[in-house]
């Protein structure tokens, strides 16, 4: 899918050829918040803004092929972009590496009611045929560092008719947020929603990195809208579930804030789930 909107800024910095020279700017700008200039060379940046480059700029962690932007204070501080040339490739281990060190929502985690860091939970491996398309950790997953380690996790396991060593086989199953972080509790305790930049930054290349997957499961209406494209609220993109299986299913999200909805929609375990579940074990046994 192709989207739109991400303004590009590439005419406004400068080039550079010598990895010397970049780790002096990636310093220079840690300390006087300036725009960091982009790479030609497309390197793995979160190297270079590491270790003798100083604290780096969360903005600018392994950053390829996307614009990013620096807020602090509320005000765009600076803007960069990093390249990848023609014919290089990010490997699997370095995008996984890359998105455990992100830190690009540390300053907004830091002003929720949680008052957290980022903890990334990257949980995707080769070979993974089936993907969970989620919409964030929550507190629990956040200290557990693994996904759907809770009751919501449960009833997922419950409407796949998978056990959970299937499920958690990164071989078999890669489970990819719309944010990778717990986004927080808002002063109300309420869940604060995936910040987009995370699906910005991270979701096409995790996407080129990973062979199609066979099934992917889109679990609330962030996924769906990200994924599908769906234009309507989550009940009327399920419903219309049979228009994408067998490749994919719209779901609810499987918390038991959602247990009333199940009620109001008997369809969805007498039509949707025999499908579902015929569907992974299709996969999981094939």
């Amino acid at each position: 899918m192709v989207r739109q909107g991400r303004a590009d800024h590439s005419g406004a910095l400068s080039q550079l050829t010598d990895r010397q020279t970049f780790r002096s700017g990636a310093h220079q700008h840690v300390q006087h918040l300036q725009p960091l200039p982009g790479s030609e060379r497309g390197e793995d940046l979160s190297g270079l803004l590491n270790g003798e480059a100083g604290v780096p700029c969360p903005a600018h962690v392994s950053i390829f092929r996307e614009t990013s932007k620096c807020f602090q204070g509320g005000k765009l501080r600076c803007v960069a972009r990093a390249y990848m040339p023609q014919g290089m490739t990010e490997t699997l281990e370095s995008l996984k590496a890359g998105i455990a060190s992100c830190r690009i929502c540390a300053e907004r985690f830091a002003t929720t009611a949680t008052g957290h860091a980022p903890r990334p939970v990257v949980w995707f491996d080769r070979g993974a045929r089936i993907l969970i398309a989620g919409q964030a950790p929550g507190m629990r997953v956040h200290n557990a560092g693994r996904p759907f380690l809770d009751p919501s996790g449960d009833r997922l396991r419950e409407w796949m008719g998978a056990s959970e060593e299937e499920f958690y086989d990164r071989s078999r199953v890669a489970v990819i947020p719309m944010a990778f972080c717990f986004p927080g509790y808002d002063a109300k305790g309420s869940d604060l929603p995936p910040p987009p930049v995370c699906a910005r930054t991270w979701h096409d290349r995790v996407d080129a990195a990973l062979p199609k997957p066979e099934l992917a499961l889109l679990v609330g209406g962030y996924a769906q809208k990200w994924r599908l494209g769906a234009k309507e609220g989550v009940t009327g993109t399920v419903a219309r579930w049979r228009d994408h299986a067998p490749r994919a299913f719209p779901l609810p999200h499987p918390s038991w804030r959602n247990t009333g909805w199940l009620k109001r929609n008997p369809w969805f375990e007498a039509e949707l789930l025999p499908a579902l579940r015929a569907r992974v074990r299709e996969i999981l046994d094939g």
